[in-house]
């Protein structure tokens, strides 16, 4: 398939209007008419990540966080970005990300996380004037959950090796606010929407005095969005049928969790 073929369906899912406006989501490396057989899904690109599509003979990489948020000032080795763009074009890899054009898109990244929490009637938590469209979702538990019991079912779901929460007080958990990834410009918005809990993948300090009574809970930035992986691997499968696609088996997560610090 043509890179430009796959560019498309990919922004018929995410399309580009949709992104907020300091991101860079979209074609980061490439050209559009280039061949492509088989494709790499992840969250980030790293070198490790550039060399794996190497090693498993894919020549397009997908991602949720884009490579480049700035602009390259050069194309050498000082910084582990411009390596992944020589490596990549040297090896006939190009690199798309969809970031936050799947954010805010119906079926995108929100959606995945309110499908793995067993969410109803959801809604955007701050739509897009215009668009079935908006950042972070709001919706209903099927039934009630004990404030504990939801935390430690939000920590088994995602897979949290510590999850940061305010204090929980006994309360029913009913409607939950979520946003993936960085969230907490979502606060306001949560309280308006009467959320019993705000879940996301980062908040401020100071988010945890000016929460007003709303739970929140913190999950990582990678533990909120790693079901993204595969969501694009089940969308490319499905609209690219002569595309070979494979999600990474590498956790991209930079941050590592310690419950004493190593001996010296």
């Amino acid at each position: 398939m043509k890179l430009r073929e796959i560019i498309a369906a990919l922004e018929r899912l995410a399309p580009l209007r949709l992104q907020d406006e300091w991101d860079n989501s979209g074609l980061q490396v490439g050209f559009p008419e280039a061949e492509v057989s088989k494709a790499l899904v992840c969250l980030d690109v790293t070198e490790e990540i550039v060399k794996e599509a190497v090693d498993n003979g894919c020549n397009l990489i997908v991602s949720h966080h884009p490579l480049i948020f700035k602009a390259l000032r050069q194309v050498s080795d000082a910084t582990y970005q411009q390596r992944c763009v020589v490596h990549a074009l040297a090896s006939g890899i190009s690199i798309y990300s969809a970031h936050t054009s799947l954010d805010n898109a119906p079926g995108g990244v929100n959606h995945r996380i309110a499908g793995k929490l067993g969410l109803q009637q959801l809604r955007w938590l701050c739509p897009k004037e215009g668009e079935d469209a908006g950042s972070g979702l709001v919706g209903e538990l099927p039934a009630p959950e004990r404030d504990t019991d939801f935390l430690a079912r939000v920590q088994d779901t995602f897979g949290v090796e510590c999850l940061l929460h305010s204090a929980p007080d006994g309360r029913e958990i009913r409607r939950v606010a979520l946003c993936g990834g960085a969230g907490a410009f979502l606060m306001r918005d949560a309280v308006r929407a009467g959320a019993d809990c705000f879940l996301s993948g980062e908040f401020h300090y100071h988010d945890y005095f000016e929460n007003q009574g709303v739970l929140l809970a913190e999950l990582g930035h990678y533990q909120s969005e790693q079901f993204t992986q595969d969501l694009l691997l089940e969308y490319l499968t499905a609209s690219c049928p002569g595309l070979r696609v494979c999600k990474t088996a590498l956790n991209t997560n930079p941050i590592r969790y310690a419950t004493r610090l190593p001996e010296r």
